[in-house]
């Protein structure tokens, strides 16, 4: 017989004061019904040979057991809440409990039970109780009681103490900063460094960073007593601290020991899987990826990038590491990420197309030869069937690596992610598009994001940045090189040691995202573009004429990622968006309008787009400012760079109004629940779950991670 603690009442108090203001509350309440899918695998799973087959097992468990890691450079708060889940749901077995059983034990109702399950889902779908895709904090609906009774049904004092104690991390959504994701010094949640930590020290640190050559990205950052750390992730732990001493006096330890345990295991499986490996420039990458992950060197991670741009076409394509940088607020340290998947060989035909083609496509973009890369390195363009992907939020396409040093040499590699793109449900909903619109939007809304996805990770791949190396020289000449908005020779450029992120900071990620947006838009008016993903004549009108609605929708729905209060965006792709449809409405001649309209439901807007203007109009508009964001990009003008994204991503009084609405008929965003990989008597073998919150859930608890 259990016994509500002190510490359990208090809390709940505690947490009967947040509820007087149910609007709070409200806003952060967990989806009533997210859509979960599948991550459809098995059939391409199976074409691979046993060794192919035993490389992406030991591939996934590298890739898999950084799940910790991701979760707390999220909330450092939020392990001990995914220990919960877990606990809950396992029996002594090791396998999910018979939920019927537990329902019935707890004696809360079904649709408690449920409100539970669902958040459950949820967390381990984005790896946090903060969102991946808005980067906000989201609680229960099961109260707090019910919530009780169900852990208390497990019959463990152990679980019934870690519930007590993460209840009001669980819960609590006051004070309102903590819950997005941003800088310690706004009231944010960051993983990435201690609450004590300031914007000044942050800016502070990575300036010495850059001086030293030590790159911020595998790194969080603490402040005691005693000066600062810099916690570099590794598994050996064997290297000595290293004290330097910044130029305030104060002092700055290097540790090379962070996140160990999960590192070891990840090392572990690297070296299980050289085993495996179809050629030697694979063995060399996971070397490389084994030194890195044992050391913590990015410059050895930098090399099995090297080598991972040279595997072609690879039958199992796999790429692990901290990649990154959208939830860092400063933008310069990267969130663990690790994928495997097979080659999808008939869709990987269209972009090999694309790829074929691509430097008559790059001479279209609206600047000139002397800010485009001397050669463009044709990339790797394949379309992927994703096996397992470790990260807090599965993407659509990938453009990797992001290490610029090695892209303006060597290209980079551009995957679209085929079983993520084609997850659609017939009863999927798509408010703000009018009625007229919507059998086509139904109809052409996935072709006409493929060719999206396509054209925007090609986008990733483009453009030069005029650097300067560490013996002083140019890869420029800097009298030759005129700077189209002045007239004069370019005045700025990257200095040694510095990168796009870590001179645009925080919206680097987002500016970068949005200047392959608009290239994507910028592009596809094209009939030859068009026509490699098989589209002609009215078809292909059509798809364009969904490509630009779809991204003036998407830029409404970005406002769900907005918040007004803190005046912050809490999404890189979302903030891109919406600086484009801010675009396509300044460019006038009612090319796009936002209208008022009445629903059964209540008030709405519709988004009235008129498609013979999108050459004449929208288009040009999107290329000039396409063009701007690649001169600043270019020449490491982060001034006027900031001044146009943040005139462009501003959100003026009046859209406060407007992203009323669009919360007012926001949809859950779909989540997908992966399958996993074992050894069984020798043999590779692949499990799929239901697409549930059980199936979630089970996938987790035999994941083991």
């Amino acid at each position: 017989m259990y016994r509500v603690s002190r510490f359990s009442l208090s809390t709940f108090r505690t947490f009967a004061a947040y509820t007087r203001n149910m609007s709070t509350v409200n806003q952060y309440l967990a989806d009533t019904k997210t859509p979960i899918y599948r991550l459809e695998a098995r059939p391409f799973f199976e074409t691979l040979t046993e060794s192919e087959k035993r490389y992406a097992h030991f591939m996934s468990r590298a890739a898999f057991h950084g799940t910790r890691i991701a979760i707390t450079q999220t909330n450092p708060e939020a392990e001990e809440i995914y220990d919960l889940i877990l606990s809950i749901f396992t029996n002594q077995q090791e396998e999910l409990v018979d939920l019927e059983q537990l329902a019935e034990k707890s004696g809360v109702s079904p649709e408690s039970f449920d409100s539970l399950l669902q958040y459950s889902a949820q967390f381990l779908g984005n790896l946090s109780n903060y969102k991946s895709f808005g980067d906000e904090k989201f609680i229960p609906r099961i109260p707090v009681e019910d919530f009780e009774k169900v852990v208390k049904a497990t019959g463990s004092v152990k679980i019934h103490q870690l519930f007590i104690k993460k209840l009001e991390e669980i819960y609590s959504v006051e004070p309102v900063a903590k819950n997005l994701i941003g800088y310690p010094e706004n009231g944010n949640i960051s993983g990435y460094y201690t609450k004590n930590i300031t914007n000044e020290d942050i800016c502070l640190v990575q300036k010495y960073l850059e001086k030293i050559n030590i790159s911020s990205l595998n790194t969080r950052l603490f402040k005691t007593s005693e000066g600062y750390q810099i916690h570099i992730a590794s598994s050996s732990g064997r290297v000595a601290p290293q004290l330097h001493t910044l130029d305030n006096g104060v002092t700055l330890t290097i540790i090379y020991n962070d996140f160990q345990a999960s590192m070891a295991k990840i090392a572990e499986n690297i070296k299980g899987a050289i085993r495996f490996v179809a050629n030697d420039t694979q063995k060399h990458m996971l070397e490389a990826y084994h030194e890195s992950f044992v050391t913590g060197s990015i410059e050895a991670h930098m090399e099995s990038q090297r080598h991972w741009l040279k595997d072609i076409s690879p039958q199992v394509e796999t790429n692990v590491g901290f990649i990154e940088t959208y939830r860092d607020p400063h933008g310069v340290r990267a969130e663990w990420e690790g994928f495997v998947a097979m080659v999808n060989k008939e869709q990987t035909k269209k972009f090999n197309n694309l790829v074929n083609q691509a430097p008559l496509f790059v001479s279209r973009l609206p600047w000139s030869s002397l800010f485009e890369r001397e050669t463009l390195n044709k990339p790797d363009f394949t379309s992927l069937e994703v096996l397992s992907f470790a990260t807090c939020g599965i993407p659509s396409g990938i453009n990797i690596p992001n290490y610029s040093n090695i892209t303006q040499v060597l290209g980079s590699k551009n995957v679209s992610l085929g079983n993520v793109l084609s997850a659609h449900s017939p009863t999927e909903v798509y408010p703000l598009i009018r009625e007229q619109d919507l059998e086509l939007y139904r109809k052409y809304q996935g072709v006409s994001f493929e060719v999206q996805v396509g054209t925007h990770e090609l986008g990733h791949g483009t453009g030069k940045l005029f650097e300067e190396d560490g013996e002083g020289k140019l890869n420029f000449v800097q009298k030759d090189v005129i700077h189209p908005l002045t007239g004069s020779p370019i005045q700025s450029w990257y200095k040694p040691g510095q990168t796009f992120n870590s001179i645009f900071k925080s919206i680097a990620s987002s500016y970068e995202e949005c200047r392959a947006e608009c290239i994507a838009l910028a592009l596809s008016p094209y009939p030859d573009i068009l026509k490699i993903f098989n589209l002609e004549g009215q078809e292909a009108e059509d798809v364009l004429y969904i490509m630009y609605l779809n991204m003036a929708r998407a830029g409404l729905v970005a406002l769900e990622c907005y918040n007004p209060e803190s005046k912050q965006w809490n999404q890189a792709h979302m903030q891109a968006r919406y600086a484009i449809l801010k675009v396509m409405l300044e460019a006038g001649q009612s090319f796009v309008e936002i209208k008022p309209v009445a629903t059964q439901s209540g008030e709405s807007l519709e988004i009235h787009l008129d498609r013979s203007k999108i050459q004449s109009v929208g288009a040009p508009a999107v290329r000039e400012f396409l063009n701007k964001l690649q001169i600043f990009k270019a020449t490491a003008d982060e001034v006027e760079g900031t001044k146009l994204y943040m005139q462009n991503t501003s959100v003026s009084s009046e859209w406060i109004h407007v992203r009323d609405v669009v919360l007012s008929v926001k949809q859950p965003r779909k989540v997908f629940v992966q399958g996993n990989t074992f050894i069984e008597n020798g043999v590779a073998v692949f499990k799929e779950y239901e697409p549930t919150p059980a199936g979630m859930i089970q996938s987790f608890i035999e994941r083991r991670v």
